[in-house]
């Protein structure tokens, strides 16, 4: 009789789990769908980019289409903030190239537009694939800027 209890039990278990809270939390991520290309366009010029490996380019592209006026900075660059934060995953990257689509902490992207030498940290985002011409189109000053998703 013990033996038919403890099978009883032992099916109740098996076919019932542990009760009504048997289901193991599980957190889901968002599927991001990949997108290697987006158009970033300035002044009714489009530039293709290639967008980066990595969550914070995948979560940026999720944000396309997307127009943002965006402010001069030091001669090199151009930047805006986003609404909401995206994952980031800064490191310092020593150099700077013409064309670098970037993301500063966690909200602030920026495209830059000369070649330097930086200290600072950031996120890659991407790169504008062939940035001729992009210093003279971008201008001195703050510039409308529009990005679309590619293929």
């Amino acid at each position: 009789m013990k033996k038919f209890l403890t099978a009883i039990f032992a099916a109740g278990i098996f076919f019932g789990g542990c009760g009504e809270n048997s289901q193991a939390s599980v957190d889901v991520k968002e599927v991001v769908p990949v997108k290697n290309s987006i158009t970033v366009q300035v002044n009714g010029k489009n530039f293709s980019a290639t967008l980066a490996d990595n969550q914070s380019a995948k979560n940026f592209s999720a944000l396309l289409p997307l127009e943002a006026d965006m402010t001069e900075l030091n001669g090199n660059e151009k930047y805006f903030y986003l609404e909401k934060n995206l994952p980031s995953d800064s490191a310092s990257v020593k150099q700077i190239h013409a064309g670098d689509l970037m993301l500063f902490g966690s909200n602030c992207v920026v495209i830059f537009y000369k070649d330097f030498a930086t200290s600072y940290s950031y996120t890659r985002l991407g790169k504008i694939d062939s940035p001729n011409d992009l210093e003279k189109i971008l201008g001195a000053g703050n510039v409308r800027v529009k990005f679309f998703g590619g293929e």
